[in-house]
Parts: structure tokens; sequence; C-alpha cells
């Protein structure tokens, strides 16, 4: 037993040097500073899409609606006839908010 525990205390633990540290955590921070802003660009370009799929929901509803009712569609007798949420509604007119670049939206207010 006292063998082991001779052994034991003689065994040295090899560690990470400071600098070896400071590199991997240099690396690290490179590379989230390279990949970060990618990320958050994506996530634009994920919620655009994502709107732009609501906005052919809403058109896809509004002709539904004038089809049954032979009425125009509104954004707001959409939400009341339960044919897109509140949700969704704010989606539509968040996106045409966002591209004023000479498109209209089709469903009025």
């Amino acid at each position: 037993m006292t063998k082991w525990l001779l052994k034991l205390k003689k065994a040295t633990v090899k560690g990470f040097t400071l600098a070896e540290m400071l590199v991997v955590l240099l690396i690290i921070s490179v590379l989230m500073l390279l990949f970060i802003p990618n990320l958050s660009k994506q996530k634009e370009a994920i919620q655009d899409k994502g709107n732009a799929a609501v906005v052919k929901v809403v058109e896809s509803q509004a002709e539904v609606y004038e089809l049954n009712h032979d009425d125009e569609a509104t954004l707001s007798k959409l939400v009341s006839a339960d044919q897109i949420t509140a949700k969704q509604q704010k989606a539509y007119q968040d996106y045409y908010a966002k591209n004023k670049s000479g498109e209209t939206a089709q469903v009025a207010n």
C-alpha cells in the first residue's frame, strides 16, 4: 500500500501552459467573430422566407374568401372569418412594410 502511495505522490500531472491556453482562446475567439455575424444573417434570411410563405397563405385565403362570399377580402375580414390568425395578419403587414420597393399588398387592411 505504501509503494502505491509513493508512486502516486511521484506522478506528475502534465497540463497546459498558460501560453497554450491563450492560443486556444485566441483561435476560438477568431472563429466566433467569423461565424456569429453569418448566423445572424442566416436568421434574417430564414425569417424573410417564412414571411413570404405567410404572404402566399394569406393571399390564397383571400381568394377563397372572395369566392365564397362574393365580397372583397380584407385582412380584418379574413381574421374575423377565422381564415387567418392575427399572427399571420401581423406577418403579412410586416412583410409589406419592410418590402416597400414598389410592391403593394394585394389584400387591403
